[in-house]
């Protein structure tokens, strides 16, 4: 048996995700000054409230490149 199409949501498979990657964590606390790289471990970091939308099309791209430039600074650093 089918649900009618008035029940439906409009976009089903798009919906909130509720873990960050671990770069994503660590970029959101430095932002908030929770964090230091310096002096904190990657291990154990504190929860972080999420609140993204998976989003498609150019801003995808955008969020992917930042995240690409994110990770190419945080491996010239480690060098």
């Amino acid at each position: 048996m089918s649900i009618h199409s008035s029940l439906k949501g409009i976009d089903t498979l798009a919906g909130e995700r509720s873990v960050l990657t671990r770069v994503e964590r660590i970029a959101k606390l430095t932002k908030d000054g929770k964090f230091k790289a310096d002096d904190a471990s990657v291990y154990g970091l504190p929860k972080v409230r999420t609140k993204y939308k998976i989003v498609s099309g150019k801003k995808a791209k955008a969020i992917a490149k930042e995240r690409e430039e994110a990770l190419k600074e945080k491996g010239a650093k480690k060098k």
